[in-house]
């Protein structure tokens, strides 16, 4: 066994199973193992959503172009058109996989690309939340992003509850990559070819009432936590329900509309505008306690800063996040 090598090798049908090669070298490859670099008449790019080439250490989708590229889908032009690209008078194959090039020239799979969401301007791996998910007592799970807001998960285990599986992943992940909602299912429904059936899942209710109680209520700890607690009482109407200080705004029936609405408020009632903070790390920190250490930052003056005000707030459909982003320029000017 120890004379044995074992050669990792990456390759989708399209271009004829492989196209890049790595001899796994036991001592160094101890987390990760590189997908290696390319085969002899084989060609790889590394390209941004823009279709630009990527620096190193830099994520981009795998184009392959060689002599093992395939010819295209039979009888689906369609679908060809959009896996092959001319360049440079040779065809590539869009593999969908996301991957970077360290500075050695080695080739590393990051996930694939329709595995990666925009949420709040932030781009996230779902992969890396269903590893995270994964180590804490899930057989099976599949992250969903529902509407502009909110990360679904769906987990498959047993003697396992949402608090436990929110707790699990703050330790793990950043504020916002923890999902909304966590729903547990005694079996993930599958379709017929063996995959999770997405159209049998069940709808998620982002009502504040469909938010489980947490065994213990972690009430505001300052005056000005308590404030925050108030306004977001204010905004999210609870009527007179407790939000604890480490409950994500997103989480409990809160979305993007109403969020520019708490963002305002903070503006009225601390005396800021979006110089002094944006509405950037809100919506990153997005509990109680996170936006209270925000506010405690304002640098309170006697001059009321102008801050920006629309009328009918509250009609209207949820805003994108390019929305948000547009509203920022205005108010910046």
């Amino acid at each position: 066994m120890q004379e044995s090598r074992i050669w990792n090798l990456y390759g989708p049908a399209e271009v004829s199973l492989c196209c890049t090669y790595h001899l796994v070298d036991l001592g160094m490859d101890q987390k990760v193992i590189p997908i290696g670099r390319t085969l002899p008449n084989y060609q790889c790019l590394i390209h941004d959503e823009f279709g630009q080439s990527v620096i190193t250490d830099q994520h981009g989708e795998l184009l392959v172009g060689g002599v093992g590229v395939f010819a295209g889908y039979l009888y689906r032009n369609d679908l060809t058109e959009k896996a092959v690209v001319d360049i440079d008078n040779m065809i590539y194959y869009r593999t969908g996989d996301l991957v970077q090039m360290d500075s050695c020239g080695l080739l590393y799979y990051i996930g694939r690309k329709d595995y990666q969401v925009k949420l709040h301007g932030q781009r996230i791996e779902i992969g890396e939340i269903e590893r995270c998910l994964l180590n804490k007592d899930v057989s099976a799970c599949i992250i969903v992003k529902c509407g502009d807001d909110h990360l679904v998960a769906y987990v498959q285990g047993t003697n396992i509850n949402e608090e436990d599986l929110r707790e699990h992943c703050s330790s793990h992940l950043p504020t916002f990559m923890i999902p909304s909602m966590f729903v547990v299912l005694d079996r993930l429904p599958l379709n017929a070819s063996g995959k999770i059936d997405l159209e049998r899942l069940p709808a998620p209710n982002f009502s504040l009432s469909s938010v489980p109680a947490r065994t213990k209520y972690d009430a505001p700890r300052t005056e000005l936590e308590q404030r925050v607690h108030d306004l977001w009482c204010e905004i999210l109407k609870t009527s007179g329900k407790k939000i604890a200080r480490t409950t994500n705004f997103f989480a409990i029936g809160g979305h993007s509309l109403l969020f520019v609405q708490l963002y305002y408020d903070y503006q009225s009632n601390f005396r800021f505008d979006s110089q002094i903070i944006s509405i950037a790390p809100f919506l990153l920190h997005a509990t109680i306690a996170d936006h209270a250490k925000l506010l405690n930052t304002v640098k309170f003056s006697g001059i009321k800063s102008e801050v920006w005000n629309t009328l009918h707030i509250d009609e209207g459909n949820n805003l994108s996040y390019e929305q948000f982003e547009r509203i920022k320029f205005i108010h910046k000017f």
